[in-house]
């Protein structure tokens, strides 16, 4: 009998989506089935750029409706998920940097009973913090290994 592959959803920055792909071929090595961002997703199979991560959701044609829409295609995704992935990079001078929206779905991950890996550090100068550490996630310090034992 096979043994079932832990499901791990991504949770990024979209300004990581590049990164978070190439990291994705490296969970997948580890035999974690992955669920990426949407828009990730989409860059990982048409092979593309990023286009989120630039786009001005006040003047999208779709307005703040198409980011909700990912917000909770994502939501759902973490819900059939085991657990949830971090990627936390330098963005705006700041080391392993957590945006408000990936604190919502690590809060998502939180109810659900989900467990929360983050992929570095602490984040640094984080006005976040306090609510990052309340979820009590586990830092990997930079090791995607250690997810082996963890799921």
């Amino acid at each position: 009998m096979d043994e079932k592959k832990p499901k791990l959803a991504v949770c990024s920055s979209a300004s990581f989506y590049k990164t978070v792909i190439e990291l994705s071929y490296e969970l997948e090595a580890l035999n974690i089935d992955v669920v990426l961002p949407k828009t990730a997703q989409k860059m990982k199979q048409e092979g593309r750029e990023n286009d989120e991560a630039i786009i001005d959701w006040s003047s999208s044609p779709v307005g703040y409706h198409g980011k909700a829409l990912l917000i909770r295609e994502h939501f759902n995704e973490i819900a059939r998920c085991d657990a949830v992935l971090v990627t936390n990079y330098e963005k705006h001078g700041k080391q392993n940097y957590i945006g408000p929206n990936v604190l919502m779905e690590m809060s998502t991950a939180f109810f659900l009973n989900k467990p929360v890996y983050i992929l570095n550090d602490v984040p640094t100068d984080s006005p976040l913090i306090d609510e990052i550490l309340g979820l009590e996630p586990v830092f990997l310090k930079g090791d995607v290994e250690k997810l082996k034992d963890l799921l």
